[in-house]
């Protein structure tokens, strides 16, 4: 894909990213309104290593303020102070070149890059005093 392309792709959909999205389960794959969540393997324990280039072909998966923490998640801070979602002390984020729903265009990329199995989220999920059905992440099995 041409580079401009992916930046201009990229840029508009952080435009989005920012915003809370419901999260549930499509195809196998943990998705946040429709798209794909993935990990990163250079990634710390809830430490983002994508910044710069790297966050603009993978946008973040950002916490708004006042979002609830489902059970299964965590907030982490990145570099620029802006706050992103976890899971299994892994940061989350999209892959700017899946343009439509259920899209898993970035799974393998890179050997590093991998879509976020929903049955590896369950069964790592530890118990939480979080209100489980709390706001919009109540649609993903109740995380």
């Amino acid at each position: 894909m041409n580079k401009l392309m992916l930046v201009t792709l990229a840029t508009a959909f952080m435009a989005n990213a920012a915003i809370a999205q419901p999260v549930a389960e499509t195809n196998g794959n943990l998705t946040a309104s429709g798209r794909t969540l993935y990990t990163f393997d250079k990634d710390a324990p809830n430490k983002s290593n994508c910044n710069g280039g790297c966050a603009a072909a993978w946008p973040p998966f950002l916490v708004r303020d006042g979002d609830p923490i489902p059970a299964a998640f965590r907030v982490i801070t990145r570099d620029d102070g802006s706050k992103q979602w976890a899971v299994n002390e892994k940061p989350l984020y999209f892959f700017a070149a899946d343009a439509q729903a259920g899209d898993v265009k970035g799974d393998g990329q890179g050997g590093v890059w991998h879509a976020v199995h929903v049955v590896e989220v369950r069964a790592k999920a530890q118990p939480s005093a979080v209100n489980k059905s709390v706001g919009s992440y109540g649609s993903y099995g109740g995380y």
